[in-house]
């Protein structure tokens, strides 16, 4: 990966906090030390990252008061009961309300590290050091935090937002392909709605993506940040432009709820959604054919499903939409697309339009 270092800004006022970007961080004592106010750190993971990364980070962590909780690995652990492990050794061990933790993992131990942060004691600090791509270009940043429940996906949580986002490249050579892939999801999402050049770099460059090249991932990394801190400084708990930033999601959560959490990857289900949520774009004649062919070769190019499984019927698919937290007073919103790089977030769309695009999915 590429060495050099970047540092951004999420600006929120006094809560406002770095994205520091480059190679070999994760061990790098001088990135935590600023943004630990007392003696106390408990770093969360898993049992595939921790094997990899646990002692660097722990290393790095020399002189604190240091547990750990190691979760199991998966979408399918993601849930209340998992989480009271954290709760459980936060109060074993005695950790007060000067704490930190640190989420040391992909989406799923930031999402619930930060939730537990948010909730233990009222609120204690915390770290995102994301080491999948997924997490490095969304989940990490924006302070989302939250676990699923059976009826529908992350509609637990809170807002939260970390003391700082350390981003190690170098965590991006152990990561298997398919988890490459589904980063890429995410990825490609910012160019659709609001970034169209970001979108042609992509297409032009998927090829050296796929192919992990450094200087290629590190700048997608860094472009992915950047817009989505710009969404994230201007609509801090989404209510209104902030959601933009769920295009395709609306159909993907209905694809891993009613698959099972784990079946599909999260950028798996989100790149579905989104040539889902193109395909109804184009039902409504608001994307051309020739637009809509060119966010499925995107997506396909990445590695991506570009559709939903047949196994979820359309009726259980509108079920499942209507679970979704952009539901308002009874009425679905969707994101959809008005051109590539410019999306909206809409109740006023012909009913039938989404019919056809289930049906036809």
């Amino acid at each position: 990966m590429s060495s050099a270092l970047r540092t951004l800004t999420v600006a929120l006022g006094e809560r406002a906090y770095p994205i520091v970007i480059g190679a070999d961080l994760i061990g790098d004592s001088a990135r935590y030390r600023p943004y630990i106010p007392g003696k106390q750190v408990m770093i969360v993971t898993n049992e595939t990252v921790a094997p990899l990364y646990l002692a660097r980070v722990e290393a790095a962590l020399t002189g604190y008061q240091v547990a750990t909780v190691v979760l199991p690995d998966g979408e399918q652990y993601k849930t209340l009961g998992v989480l009271d492990q954290v709760y459980t050794a936060l109060l074993e061990q005695r950790f007060d309300r000067r704490c930190t933790l640190v989420a040391l993992g992909g989406g799923v131990v930031g999402d619930m590290t930060g939730f537990a942060a948010a909730s233990y004691q009222r609120g204690v600090n915390f770290i995102q050091v994301p080491t999948t791509l997924l997490s490095q270009v969304d989940s990490s940043v924006g302070g989302k935090t939250g676990v699923n429940h059976p009826l529908g996906k992350n509609m637990i949580g809170a807002f939260h937002q970390p003391q700082c986002v350390i981003i190690d490249t170098a965590t991006l050579d152990t990561l298997p392909d398919r988890e490459l892939s589904a980063g890429l999801a995410e990825v490609i999402k910012y160019g659709l709605i609001s970034d169209a050049e970001f979108f042609v770099w992509l297409e032009q460059n998927m090829p050296a993506l796929m192919a992990r090249d450094a200087a290629a991932l590190s700048y997608a990394i860094e472009r992915s940040c950047a817009d989505k801190a710009a969404v994230v400084a201007a609509d801090e708990r989404e209510s209104g432009q902030r959601a933009l930033l769920n295009l395709g999601h609306t159909f993907g959560h209905a694809i891993e709820t009613g698959m099972g959490y784990g079946s599909w990857l999260h950028g798996e289900a989100v790149g579905a959604g989104m040539c889902m949520a193109a395909a109804m774009s184009r039902r409504l004649g608001w994307l051309s054919e020739q637009q809509f062919r060119r966010v499925e070769r995107l997506v396909a190019a990445a590695g991506l499903p570009v559709g939903p499984p047949d196994s979820i019927s359309p009726d259980r698919f509108m079920a499942l939409m209507a679970v979704d937290k952009k539901v308002l007073d009874g009425q679905m919103r969707l994101v959809l697309l008005q051109d590539i790089g410019r999306s909206v977030v809409t109740a006023d769309f012909d009913p039938a339009a989404l019919k056809q695009t289930l049906y036809a999915a």
